[in-house]
């Protein structure tokens, strides 16, 4: 700007104004007027000097206030840098944690992958070695998996069967194309068994896959060893509770029969003495005991094949009041003991609740079971016999709660100890010599089943070698 004056000044000075000026400090003779040369001078100099100090003033100002803003503006920028610089180191930290949280990740990663491919040939090895034979089958039936137990019973390596269907690897397969479309489609586990000639036995199940690729997976588990002996085991039960049944009936039928040959013996010493003048009515008599000895023998014979004959197939709705009768009836007529006490010289006391509802029952089979329990009631009776002031007695307490039917047998007689309690529903369980009598007290094995396998039933027994025993019987009233 002082420049600028400067420039103007000398303009002024070499302008035409500036010519007149100066012959206006000259007097008429034309000698210089210093002295207002110098005023005029030191005027114009002051005024030029006013202005640069005014100008400087202002531009001072100006200057100042730039000044204050140049130091805002440093200190914002110096702030900024902070912020930045902060910023920058904590992206830097946070991104060395990042990649410390990668490496670590990274690492986990591997150990996991490993861990993985370990399980992975784990469960291979565990698949190829299982003794089960294992099939794995996609939605096409190919096969995905075949273990050694295939290997070994088709004869088919798993080179060769991978990629084929199950019925091009393994055609004596009995699983059908649908058996594996209705396991996918149905998200359905499937079970068959599989028999060749009662030989060798299969039993086969079928599991679903539901996933990105859908298939089945195929076990196939040998029962061949498991299936004979459990046959073995049940035909062995069945001749055990065969066994007891026809030893029960040749021990009922045994004591008449006895009886019979005794009355033989009888009639045959009659029919030799000579001297006896009684004769006929003595035969007369032995005559009769025959006869009713025979008739017992013939109602033992004719149970044992209403007993065979009158098998269902299905349960049939009774009443168990009438069932308990007509087994009643029946005991007075067929059971007795070697020593001589018969059932109908019990007392028999009835504890019937009222209203009970009809059972679904194989009867017949109850009323073996009944049999059985008052022929053992029987056999602990007769023990007691003689005792002063004893009374054989059997109670009979039927009732219903909670949708089942209680039957209960209670006898006064010798009870059963631990042992024999423990033992007393096993088959084949005597606790006599081999040599002795059968023992029918000590059989109730088959009573056992019948109760528990084909009435789905619960049979117990409480006992005090004093006091007597106590058959319980629980048997659903529901179908």
């Amino acid at each position: 700007m002082i420049k600028y004056v400067f420039i103007v000044l000398v303009l002024c000075l070499q302008s035409s104004w500036a010519a007149a000026a100066v012959d206006w400090f000259k007097d008429d003779e034309g000698r210089t007027k210093w002295q207002h040369l110098a005023n005029f001078s030191s005027a114009t100099l002051i005024i030029i000097l006013s202005i640069t100090a005014i100008y400087l003033l202002i531009y001072s100002r100006r200057a100042h206030r730039a000044n204050r803003e140049l130091t805002t503006i440093k200190k914002e920028l110096e702030q900024r840098v902070k912020e930045r610089t902060a910023a920058v180191e904590e992206s830097n930290r946070k991104l060395v944690e990042s990649n410390q949280l990668l490496e670590s990740e990274v690492a986990q990663h591997v150990i996991t992958a490993n861990q993985l491919r370990s399980s992975e040939l784990y469960v291979k090895d565990i698949l190829t070695s299982m003794p089960l034979m294992l099939v794995g089958l996609n939605k096409d039936g190919q096969v995905t998996q075949w273990n050694k137990r295939v290997e070994e019973l088709s004869g088919v390596p798993s080179e060769e069967a991978l990629g084929k269907t199950l019925w091009e690897a393994y055609p004596t397969m009995t699983i059908v194309p649908e058996h594996i479309q209705q396991a996918i489609e149905q998200n359905k586990i499937i079970h068959l068994k599989q028999s060749l000639r009662s030989l060798s036995h299969f039993d086969i199940t079928i599991y679903p896959l539901q996933g990105p690729e859908p298939g089945v997976v195929i076990l196939v588990d040998d029962v061949s060893k498991e299936t004979t002996a459990e046959n073995l085991l049940i035909h062995n039960d069945k001749m055990s509770f065969m066994g007891e049944l026809a030893s029960s009936m040749a021990h009922d039928i045994n004591i008449p029969l006895q009886a019979i040959l005794m009355d033989l013996k009888r009639f045959k010493n009659i029919m030799a003495d000579q001297q006896r003048v009684d004769k006929t009515a003595l035969l007369e008599s032995i005559y009769s005991d025959m006869s009713d000895k025979g008739d017992k023998v013939a109602k033992i014979i004719h149970n044992l094949l209403t007993f065979a004959r009158n098998r269902n197939s299905e349960k049939q709705m009774a009443d168990i009041v009438d069932v308990m009768e007509h087994t009643v009836n029946l005991g007075k007529e067929v059971i007795s003991v070697s020593d001589g006490l018969m059932f109908n010289q019990v007392k028999l006391e009835w504890q019937v609740e009222k209203g009970l509802p009809q059972v679904p029952c194989y009867i017949t089979e109850l009323q073996q079971v009944f049999l059985s329990l008052f022929r053992h009631a029987c056999t602990a009776l007769q023990k007691k016999m003689g005792t002063e002031g004893f009374e054989p007695t059997i109670k009979i307490i039927l009732s219903e709660s909670y949708d089942n039917m209680w039957i209960k047998i209670q006898h006064n007689g010798v009870g059963l100890s631990s042992e024999e309690q423990m033992s007393l529903f096993e088959p084949f369980f005597s606790n006599t010599d081999p040599a002795n009598d059968f023992d029918t007290g000590q059989h109730l094995s088959f009573s056992y089943y019948i109760i528990t396998e084909q009435h789905q039933g619960h049979m117990a027994v409480t006992s005090d070698p004093e006091v007597g025993s106590t058959f319980h019987m629980q048997i659903p009233i529901t179908r």
